[in-house]
């Protein structure tokens, strides 16, 4: 046999190739050309097709699926996203990674991620053992920043809000505001102003409602804040020197100076200025906690 044959039916066939090939013939493939019109029904079918796969996976890019976080509720976990309301009772979530929060009664808890919750009304008791600065909770008028404690957070209708802490210390945040508020201490936060002035629990009636009506515009309130503070109340009095207008600086320097020992570096004149160095110095006079420790809590969630 010519094998050039096999390869382009040239030369002489073999017999038995001849008869193999005649076998097979009814099985040969035959085109067969379409009709135009079952030609656009292909086309039209084929594109509507390629369209629905499309379709499919965009949809499936832009509309993620929410997935869990680290929060449990009674054994069940919690998505990102998820909105938790409680009526007449509360409910507790719980991460291992993160620590226990309780949601009271009558509140309203949206999760985002596993370091950070949204509060929108209601109260929220906290107990974390994260990191300092890993766990945050947003409200409508500031950021609640963990830094290594225990706390209760409230929330009204009207997005205002107060936190009370127990133990370690919480910050405050909103805008170019910052309040710092340890251990004993509580502090306000609403929608107009965002975070208040800190003051101890057990502060004079004198101080905590002269901070009161100092932050709904009492142009006298500050007088009375100055003379009831005790030496601990330099708290208060160190956020009131970054709150206060200009003009009423100097006199919260000179009670804060008289109350609390200070380095000479910290001058009146150096603080009527603003200046950070020196605040921050005023600052370390309370010895409540370093600066360079608290001034390093802001990072993105």
């Amino acid at each position: 046999m010519n094998e050039q044959y096999l390869w382009d039916r040239s030369g002489e066939p073999d017999a038995e190739i001849e008869r193999l090939e005649q076998t097979l013939a009814p099985l040969r493939y035959r085109h067969r050309r379409l009709e135009p019109r079952k030609w656009t029904a292909g086309l039209r079918w084929a594109a509507a097709a390629a369209v629905l796969i499309a379709a499919v996976a965009l949809s499936q890019i832009a509309i993620p699926r929410s997935g869990t976080t680290a929060w449990r509720v009674g054994g069940h976990d919690v998505r990102s996203g998820q909105v938790l309301r409680t009526g007449g009772s509360g409910l507790s979530l719980e991460s291992d990674a993160v620590g226990r929060v309780d949601l009271g009664p009558q509140s309203e808890l949206r999760t985002a991620t596993d370091h950070k919750l949204l509060l929108d009304r209601g109260e929220l008791h906290a107990f974390i053992w994260a990191p300092p600065r890993e766990f945050v909770v947003d409200t409508p008028s500031a950021r609640t920043v963990d830094l290594g404690c225990e706390y209760t957070l409230n929330v009204d209708g009207a997005g205002n809000g107060i936190v009370r802490v127990k133990m370690g210390w919480v910050a405050f945040q909103f805008g170019d505001h910052e309040s710092f508020i340890p251990a004993g201490a509580q502090c306000v936060t609403s929608k107009r102003h965002g975070p208040g002035i800190p003051f101890y629990q057990d502060a004079p009636d004198a101080l905590r409602q002269g901070v009161a009506a100092f932050e709904e515009g009492d142009p006298e309130a500050l007088g009375r804040v100055l003379q009831a503070a005790r030496a601990v109340d330099g708290l208060t009095l160190w956020h009131l020197l970054t709150r206060v207008p200009r003009q009423d600086v100097g006199a919260v320097y000179d009670r804060f100076a008289a109350l609390v020992p200070l380095p000479p570096e910290v001058t009146r004149e150096a603080v009527e200025l603003r200046d950070r160095h020196a605040i921050d110095l005023a600052w370390d006079a309370l010895k409540l906690q370093n600066t360079d420790w608290w001034r390093g809590w802001e990072r993105r969630w």
